[in-house]
């Protein structure tokens, strides 16, 4: 039997240390920082993908992804994947991936097979990155209600943290960079 899987990417950030501008909408090899996590994720064959948007003109940078807004006063890193797992949790998934539109290096066989370790095992499976466990994650539909029940600047990190090294799918170091900065984005140029 095969598990019921949603994709949702997050892409709400304040984009805080890229300056004035909203680090999503940059450019980067002729297309918005946000379209290659978008097209990974809508490449993959999943039941749904969603996308969780501060700025809803991006929505056009992520076809075939489904636009989730933000609950009006959304501020922290929270209320972003709350609103992303809530609609999610709709759909009555077995699994749901996680990606972060800050990460453009993401491949869909990175995806993939972290989404494949998931249902294999059934458990929370996290790319292995240098420090830890790393997005893109997958979580068990007995997770959720751990995930809805973060607050504050906060995501998943702790719910993978501890996991062992059969949950940690190894993947391209250099597919694990998330841009934070203006030099950063540069640095993938």
């Amino acid at each position: 039997m095969s598990l019921r899987a949603v994709g949702l990417l997050l892409a709400a950030g304040h984009s805080r240390r890229f300056g004035t501008a909203d680090k999503l909408a940059a450019p980067l090899d002729g297309r918005p920082l946000v379209a290659h996590a978008a097209g990974a994720l809508a490449a993959l064959p999943l039941a749904a993908r969603l996308v969780v948007l501060r700025d809803p003109g991006l929505a056009a940078s992520c076809p075939g992804l489904t636009p989730v807004p933000l609950p009006p006063g959304a501020e922290a890193q929270s209320d972003s994947l709350r609103a992303g797992i809530a609609a999610a949790a709709a759909l009555n998934p077995d699994l749901v991936l996680i990606a972060l539109g800050d990460m453009p290096r993401v491949t869909t066989a990175d995806l993939a097979a972290v989404l494949d370790r998931a249902r294999a095992t059934g458990l929370r499976c996290a790319a292995a990155g240098p420090d830890g466990p790393l997005p893109p994650a997958c979580f068990p539909a007995a997770d959720l209600p751990a995930l809805l029940a973060l607050s504050g600047d906060r995501g998943a990190g702790a719910l993978l943290r501890d996991l062992p090294a059969a949950q940690r799918v190894p993947l391209p170091p250099a597919h694990l960079v998330d841009v934070d900065t203006p030099e950063g984005l540069a640095a993938l140029g």
